[in-house]
């Protein structure tokens, strides 16, 4: 029945909006059934600014997906970035009545309640409550509390904070696009979960996403999630310095940099030219790429140096925290040619270039295992771990309802089962936490209607 379990991740980006749609193999590896892609219009730096537009971009990518897959999409995970993404480090904790009772799930949710009390500028809210260590009358670096004893209990979380607004506005693009929210996750967990290994995490790892409008920063260590931050400057700026400096239109220079763009402006020669049609009857117009490769180094040593900023601000340089992994590039921009070198030079980090291709099932397409879908892929993977069923085949629809009932009432208890006893208490966290956020954000959709 664990065939049943079919997932949907929804990637709203800047440049594109991508419906994924996958299940669990019976390796455990994630086969992609369909995907649609559409240009994402109405979204700025990972913000919707129109929604007319986005739904639009969602309903296009949604058909198309379903059309490729032949399931129908009920519900979707979606990612959440933007500029007005915030991640702040808190210790709180709890006196416990009777230290002789063992530590349970009652305990946790009180410790995560008080954390969500923590005072927040006007708009904001917290999306993600992330448990790091446990510390259990004095006694630290828990990392599973529950079954212990104990008087007081404390831990350290990275709370991750974001405009409720902007929040809101996706629930509603989505609401209206005809399907219904079934999980938000901030889209550098997503693709950490798509393109990095457990050992990474373990040694230490800074996960930089560059998306078309944003640049997302993950870092790991001990296998517990330390920094996040989103930079807002991705391929777009990019695009937008090659359209300004070569006096040619954005649809010729994003061509240019997919194409002839080089990070590293000595890889080209001065006489290795480029001739682009002119407007209307014009004259051809003739870029050196040499030049070209100087506007687009200037604008990503720019983004590197305000992630290694962030990567400095979470103290690398301490001996405990050291990133022994260093560094893995992924998303769109991780495409551009000689940026892992530049990257390298910049930082004085091993880095490697991130595909999910990693938990893809060996016959995936090709083009899925590109950086560019490493969100949706972590997004897919996401919704798997909620057990979802967020889309059933179309040919099952037209069937009599009784017999779905029954079919879902069957298909339940097998895969949770195995799946509770592994639960680990941040996975708990997560869940219980998401569940409660998504119900608050449907509330709010359907009072405001």
């Amino acid at each position: 029945m664990e065939k049943q379990n079919i997932a949907v991740g929804l990637d709203i980006g800047t440049t594109k909006i991508v419906a994924m749609i996958g299940k669990k193999n019976e390796y455990g590896k994630l086969e992609i059934l369909g995907v649609g892609k559409s240009k994402s219009l109405g979204v700025h730096r990972g913000v919707v600014n129109n929604i007319t537009q986005t739904i639009q971009s969602i309903q296009a990518a949604i058909t198309e997906a379903e059309e490729k897959s032949g399931y129908s999409i009920k519900d979707v995970v979606v990612g959440i970035a933007g500029q007005h993404i915030r991640s702040i480090q808190h210790s709180d904790y709890i006196s416990r009545p009777n230290p002789d009772e063992v530590i349970g799930d009652k305990d946790i949710e009180q410790l995560i309640n008080q954390v969500h009390k923590l005072a927040m500028l006007p708009g904001e809210e917290i999306i993600h409550v992330l448990p790091q260590e446990f510390k259990i009358d004095g006694q630290s670096e828990i990392k599973e509390p529950i079954g212990m004893y104990g008087g007081r209990l404390e831990s350290s979380f990275h709370v991750v904070v974001g405009q409720a607004a902007s929040i809101r506005n996706v629930g509603r693009c989505i609401q209206s696009s005809g399907i219904e929210l079934s999980g938000l996750t901030l889209e550098p967990l997503a693709s950490a979960d798509a393109v990095l290994s457990q050992e990474e995490k373990e040694a230490g790892v800074a996960l930089i996403d560059i998306g078309g409008g944003t640049t997302d920063l993950a870092i790991f260590k001990d296998g517990i999630i330390r920094h996040t931050a989103v930079i807002p400057f991705g391929g777009n700026v990019i695009t937008d310095d090659i359209k300004e400096g070569c006096s040619i239109i954005e649809k010729q220079a994003e061509l240019l940099k997919v194409k002839f763009g080089s990070a590293w402006p000595g890889e080209n020669k001065d006489n290795e030219i480029v001739s682009i049609p002119g407007l209307r009857g014009r004259d051809p117009k003739e870029i050196s790429l040499k030049n070209l490769s100087k506007i687009i180094n200037a604008r990503v040593v720019e983004i590197i140096e305000q992630v290694f900023a962030e990567i400095k601000a979470y103290g690398h340089e301490d001996p405990r925290k050291k990133l022994i992994a260093g560094i893995v590039l992924t998303g769109g921009g991780a495409q551009l040619k000689h940026i892992k070198q530049l990257v390298e030079y910049i930082t004085g980090m091993d880095t490697r270039i991130g595909y999910p291709n990693e938990h893809l099932a060996g016959n995936s397409d090709e083009e899925i295992s590109s950086p560019l879908y490493a969100t949706a892929v972590g997004l897919v993977m996401n919704s798997i771990g909620n057990n979802s069923k967020s889309a059933v085949p179309m040919c099952e629809m037209e069937q009599p309802v009784k017999f779905e009932v029954k079919k879902q009432e069957e298909s339940i208890p097998e895969a949770p089962k195995s799946e509770i006893k592994e639960e680990t208490t941040e996975g708990k966290i997560k869940r219980s936490f998401f569940d409660k956020y998504v119900e608050k954000i449907k509330e709010f959709l359907d009072n405001a209607e």
